[in-house]
């Protein structure tokens, strides 16, 4: 984790104080259980949780002990007596390591999918005000970065909402496929704990029953979830790439915005450069890349093994605090974006009505020429145009073949801009209604 794309919230899920508080209250859950079924008794129960509940747990002395017997857990229980007193030998009856430390992990990945579900409505928010604001304000559309047909800047920004509600919709996913719960002993067999434990232990964390686990939670739940992590950091670099393109100096449609006293550059005083999205730019490539070992973590040897400990512990943290900071800086992006409409309209002016060519093509064909004639006309004049030779509407009105089939009028009608936005309402209405 790096303090400098990091914030509090999500960082403090991952805390060390914040992980051996839920391992405090996995095995006091479990304890309260096991007293309520007569297998430690009730007043051993109670008092772990009176000496427990407030205690502040010493990372410094549970990292000391650890450095003694090699075993984070059992360095855990050992500081826990130290706290709770001779009641502590009824804690962790029946369990196994793993029943802490799966089910610790997956309280941690639910918090953390909260974080993110809740980033990712305030940048829904912020995508739908700037939509709407800019709706029917016309820019040209890309492809394959050359200007193609006109659309509008809201459109383009709707396009993005739709994505994140789906991002959204996975997130959930995500957060509901990982949050089980594990009480199950060693390999998962029950043999020395009863099933009732694990069930009160889910209810009380939050999370639902681990159908089978094999003293681990199966890895594949991990899998899914930090694979959503990389497609939603994906999306976050699509839109990334997209303000990048429209910052360029040739294009400036848009730009992040610079604020007072800002600098771009070390040796240009003049730079205004789209640092904020590049940044994001690099963050999704390294949540995305956090998929891959999780994926590898899915096949472990029988029953577990601890191959894929050392990989969580990573990707764990770093992977949904990175994404966090991603989501929330790509929010302050678009709530602050510049855009310049009347760059858009330049841009769009600047190929002399080339991007209404289609449209010209649709006509000829439709007043009876074959489309591989239609369309070699209306080439011909869009390369002359592309060259400098004279807007389109004007070649073609000249063009004798054109001409005969479409007169000047009906020439002029292809060249309204206001055509090609005609489905901006039906659009917005399947985005937003």
């Amino acid at each position: 984790m790096i303090p400098r794309y990091a914030r509090e919230q999500m960082v403090s899920i991952w805390s060390p104080e914040t992980k051996f508080r839920i391992w405090f209250e996995i095995e006091a859950h479990a304890t309260d259980k096991l007293a309520e079924l007569g297998v430690v008794p009730k007043d051993a129960a109670k008092k772990i949780w009176e000496k427990g509940k407030d205690a502040k747990f010493d990372v410094a002395r549970i990292d000391e002990i650890e450095r003694e017997v090699k075993h984070d857990v059992i360095a855990f229980l050992t500081h826990l007596s130290e706290i709770v007193g001779p009641e502590a030998r009824f804690v962790h009856q029946g369990m196994t390591s793993s029943d802490v430390l799966d089910t610790c992990l997956n309280v941690q990945l639910a918090r953390a999918a909260d974080l993110l579900i809740a980033d990712t409505d305030a940048l829904l928010a912020a995508l739908k005000t700037r939509a709407l604001e800019y709706k029917m304000t016309p820019t040209i559309g890309r492809s394959h970065g050359i200007h193609a047909e006109p659309t509008t800047f809201g459109v383009k920004l709707a396009t993005y909402y739709a994505e994140f509600t789906r991002a959204r919709t996975r997130l959930v996913t995500a957060r509901a496929e990982i949050a089980t719960c594990a009480i199950s002993g060693a390999v998962g067999s029950f043999a020395n704990i009863d099933p009732l434990v694990e069930e009160h232990v889910a209810k009380q964390m939050g999370l639902q029953v681990e159908p089978v686990s094999t003293q681990v939670i199966p890895r594949d739940r991990h899998a899914a979830f930090f694979a959503t992590l990389g497609v939603v950091a994906s999306s976050l670099e699509r839109l990334a790439v997209e303000i990048r393109h429209l910052q360029r100096t040739e294009v400036l449609e848009a730009e992040e915005y610079f604020s007072p006293g800002q600098k771009g550059s070390s040796a240009m005083p003049h730079k205004r450069n789209p640092v904020l999205t590049e940044n994001i730019t690099g963050l999704a490539r390294m949540v995305r890349s956090y998929a891959i070992p999780a994926m590898e973590n899915v096949a472990l040897w029988h029953e577990r093994d601890i191959s894929h400990s050392s990989v969580e512990r990573y990707i764990g943290p770093d992977a949904t605090i990175t994404l966090d900071f991603a989501l929330a800086r790509m929010t302050g992006v678009i709530e602050k974006l510049v855009v310049y409409p009347d760059r858009m309209q330049k841009n769009l002016d600047a190929t002399h009505g080339l991007v209404h060519s289609q449209r010209v093509l649709l006509a000829l064909t439709q007043a009876g020429l074959a489309r591989e004639d239609s369309y070699r006309l209306v080439q011909k004049n869009a390369m002359r145009a592309w060259n400098g030779e004279g807007n389109l509407l004007d070649l073609l009105k000249a063009d004798p073949d054109v001409s005969k089939a479409l007169p000047a009028d009906k020439l002029e009608a292809m060249f309204d801009l206001g055509y090609h936005l005609k489905a901006v309402d039906t659009i917005f209405k399947r985005v937003f209604d």
